[in-house]
């Protein structure tokens, strides 16, 4: 089993989508890396020499990945959220931050419903 960047690869699938498993390594860029480190795309992992995996690592640590890129990721939120802009404030209230609409729908972002008690009738 080969571990990269702290991410075990499965051994039985191919190399290019094993390496999907890694945050911030998507298909496009697992065929770039497996271009720029000579190795198949085909080639299941299982079957990577020692070799191969070495120079994997080596291709790897050119990008920002995993805990680098989360982190990353987290302080660019952080910022926007201090500087009190628009999206910053979406992200502080959790609602959707780019455009959709919040009257119907948008459950992934603001959680669970809340039901809210009606409106009382006025009495006659």
């Amino acid at each position: 089993m080969a571990r990269i960047s702290g991410v075990d690869l499965p051994r039985f699938k191919k190399s290019s989508i094993a390496l999907t498993y890694i945050f911030g390594i998507g298909r496009s860029r697992a065929k770039v890396i497996l271009s720029q480190a000579d190795i198949g795309f085909d080639t299941k992992v299982k079957d990577l020499s020692d070799e191969e995996v070495t120079r994997l690592r080596a291709v790897i640590s050119e990008y920002t990945v995993e805990g680098e890129l989360r982190s990353e990721t987290q302080m660019n939120i952080k910022r926007l959220m201090d500087i009190g802009c628009y999206r910053g404030i979406r992200h502080r209230k959790g609602l959707p931050l780019r455009g959709q609409r919040t009257r119907t729908n948008a459950r992934t972002r603001k959680g669970k419903k809340k039901t809210v008690a009606g409106k009382k009738k006025a009495p006659k």
